[in-house]
């Protein structure tokens, strides 16, 4: 007998954002083209991120959705809290089978939810769920990231340390390597509406001095320092509990590393209004079930050297190029197949890399990433699509430019720590600087093309960053790659 469908239907469509597929798919590729950020080196299995509307926070956490787009989940666990619905010391799951939004139709992993609902610190609250946005905001940026998922929202009411671990002791044994774990939390809500307004002059210095204050006790895994924190400054954090439970699953060795920070107020300009928003991964995958195997795993994973030879190099620049003109033609991005060619199996393997457009021997556009998530021959395929028409430093290409236009690759190798800035080769290198909430990346040939010494190539990097020249100098972190760089004759 078929089991009925209980469908629960998004509640932020028509308010939060747009009712229709398209407008909502454009108001998500608006927030992702003004995404910035870190980057996130390897896989991810947790992410935090914000859930104001879209066009507040919604540029923070598309730059933490950047880590997992169009990775191989097929779990989505979204924890937020619950706003208007009292759920002390427990959690809520919905009692449906599917979540709809206006890009579709999302089945609900009930397997999960059912054994969830076995213990005692779990209910199910149908009046929470039916309006609470801090999860309903993610899924549609979850459906456009990723591919086919099954998704697990919960609910978390007011929990202590001790509850916080119960709950995550719940959650565990769901989580395993095709599991992403969402977080739902803004940061610090500041203002008389908020009843919150420990400050009054330099509000955005003090609120990220607040903000990174708290983030440095999720970055250290310290749930017990988490709620005293909290406790001490009164930050008004409303994804306090949801944190506490990421911070009950992690454990020592566990890192949370940070992709990007902005504030409302920074955004409208209000200083007597403001809402904090953060974005942050948790590398690695989650603890293998028994009897997984973790060789078999990265032998079909395809991670490896991606250094392309004399006709892999062709190919990619054949392949940019023939991207760019399907996409001018037809809107959409183009598989290897609609373009009547057949890859390398090279060009299979997983390699971060940028497509630069040069036009008149100027920049036209540049866009890539850096970690190697993907097989590189699709990072080649969208990048180039991304450094034609949705580079925001430049108009859309037209079909005429693309003629005259020059066509670079860099393919990278994974990002390396270095100990001392000293360390970092010109001409070899290119650099990823962070700081603060504040990053930036230069490719190897910057420097060179610029004639900047190592000095003058950092202070130039921190501008890029947001920060003031010699800023770089102070508790910074510095990452190296190398690129094989490679361009048309033209």
């Amino acid at each position: 007998m078929k089991k009925e469908k209980r469908i629960l239907q998004s509640a932020l469509a028509g308010t939060w954002y747009p009712a229709g597929a398209s407008e909502l798919e454009a108001m998500i590729e608006s927030c992702i083209c003004r995404a910035g950020g870190a980057p996130v080196e390897g896989p991810v299995r947790a992410l935090l991120l914000p859930h104001a509307g879209y066009p507040y926070s919604g540029a923070v956490a598309a730059a933490g959705l950047r880590a997992v787009r169009g990775g191989e989940y097929r779990r989505v666990v979204i924890i937020g809290p619950s706003h208007q619905t009292p759920l002390a010391g427990s959690i809520s799951v919905p009692d449906a089978t599917h979540y709809e939004t206006p890009l579709g139709r999302i089945p609900l992993d009930t397997r999960v939810i059912g054994a969830l609902r076995e213990h005692p610190e779990v209910t199910s609250r149908e009046e929470a769920h039916a309006a609470e946005h801090s999860v309903q905001i993610q899924v549609p940026l979850l459906q456009y990231a990723l591919k086919d998922f099954s998704l697990v929202p919960i609910l978390a009411g007011r929990l202590d340390a001790a509850s916080a671990r119960r709950v995550a002791a719940r959650i565990a044994p769901h989580l395993d390597e095709h599991t992403l774990l969402v977080i739902s939390s803004d940061f610090t809500h500041y203002g008389p509406g908020f009843g919150y307004t420990p400050f009054h002059r330099e509000i955005q210095e003090r609120l990220r001095e607040l903000d990174m204050g708290a983030f440095e006790k999720i970055r250290a895994v310290d749930l017990e320092g988490w709620f005293s924190y909290i406790d001490e400054t009164g930050a008004t954090i409303c994804g306090r509990d949801p944190v506490a439970v990421l911070l009950a699953l992690l454990g020592p060795g566990d890192t949370v590393e940070l992709i990007e920070y902005d504030t409302s107020g920074r955004i409208t300009g209000e200083t007597d209004h403001s809402v904090s928003y953060v974005s942050a991964a948790v590398p690695g995958r989650w603890p293998e079930r028994e009897g997984a195997g973790r060789k078999a795993e990265a032998q079909e994973d395809g991670r490896g050297s991606a250094t392309p030879g004399t006709r892999e190099r062709m190919e990619l620049l054949t392949l940019a190029r023939k991207s760019i003109e399907y996409f001018m033609e037809r809107q959409r991005i183009p598989e290897p197949e609609d373009l009547g060619m057949e890859l390398s199996r090279d060009l299979r393997r997983k390699a971060g890399a940028f497509v630069t457009l040069h036009l008149g021997g100027r920049l036209r556009g540049c866009i890539g990433e850096i970690m190697p998530r993907r097989e590189v021959f699709r990072v080649v395929l969208e990048r180039a699509v991304d450094a034609a028409v949705h580079d925001y430093r430049f108009p859309p290409l037209t079909s005429d430019e693309l003629d005259r236009t020059e066509i670079e690759i860099s393919v990278l190798t994974p990002p390396q720590p270095v100990d001392d800035w000293k360390e970092i080769e010109l001409g070899r290198h290119g650099i990823i600087l962070e700081k603060e909430g504040h990053s930036a990346v230069f490719l190897p040939q910057v420097a060179a093309e610029q004639g900047w010494d190592l000095e003058e190539t950092l202070d130039h990097l921190a501008s890029k960053a947001g920060l003031p020249p010699g800023a770089w100098r102070g508790n910074t972190r510095f990452r190296v790659f190398e690129a094989i760089v490679f361009g048309e004759e033209r």
